[in-house]
């Protein structure tokens, strides 16, 4: 489980003073599907930093698991990103000039697996992904949905608990993006926790929860899955 508790983030950009998260509270139980709505500028990819262990809030809480990330040391929270949380995002992230295969085992060499055991695993989470035909293949070789099908393996490869995903969708066309959706779907149906960022309805409404944000706090709350139907 996963709490936020009058979380509250501030930036400063000299003189001006910007709220990014004004006392949120919300709950994301294991196993959740949430997808996060707001303008730009509305606190989501905040939001979705600090429970990733990439922000620190200025008060309140993170919760995960029952313990507060700000107790964490800096081993802890390293160990926290790499093993129980994936990250993908809008842009891939992907290293250009390595493999798709070889991007895919750099979680696994920071959390210390043997060559043997980084290759078998990232090639078995690319196959699954569907592009196990490319493994040796960079990114400028691949198209946009085989690019994020890579930044997913990568996500995915030392199977986190939570998965979060700013705008996964935002470069790809609706087919691929739909795609890439049904894959989170998958992925939430086998337990894995979801936290999307979107501005795209038709991709939130995959979602069971959509939290709308706006001047960093949390306005509305809809049942995705309803609006689906």
């Amino acid at each position: 489980m996963i709490k936020l508790e009058h979380a509250t983030r501030v930036y400063r950009l000299g003189d001006e003073r910007i709220q990014a998260l004004d006392s949120v509270d919300i709950t994301i139980d294991d196993g959740d599907f949430v997808a996060v709505m707001g303008p730009s500028g509305s606190g989501k990819t905040t939001m979705a930093n600090v429970i990733g262990g990439l922000d620190r809030l200025d008060s309140g809480r993170v919760v995960v698991d029952g313990r507060d990330l700000a107790r964490y040391s800096d081993s802890e929270m390293s160990r926290y990103r790499n093993q129980h949380v994936g990250f993908v995002f809008q842009n891939f992230n992907l290293h250009a000039g390595r493999s798709a295969l070889s991007n895919v085992t750099l979680p696994l060499i920071f959390a210390k697996a043997g060559r043997r055991e980084r290759t078998r695993r990232a090639a078995a989470t690319l196959e699954r992904l569907g592009i196990g035909d490319r493994l040796n293949h960079r990114p400028h070789q691949l198209s946009g949905g085989q690019r994020q099908r890579v930044a997913i393996a990568r996500a995915i490869v030392n199977t986190p608990s939570v998965l979060i995903a700013d705008e996964p969708t935002g470069n790809l066309d609706s087919k691929r993006g739909a795609e890439i959706m049904d894959l989170f779907a998958e992925l939430n149906r086998e337990g894995m926790t979801l936290l999307v960022i979107t501005h795209d309805a038709q991709v939130a409404e995959r979602a069971g929860r959509i939290v709308h944000i706006q001047d960093g706090r949390i306005v509305r709350v809809q049942d995705g899955r309803t609006l689906a139907a």
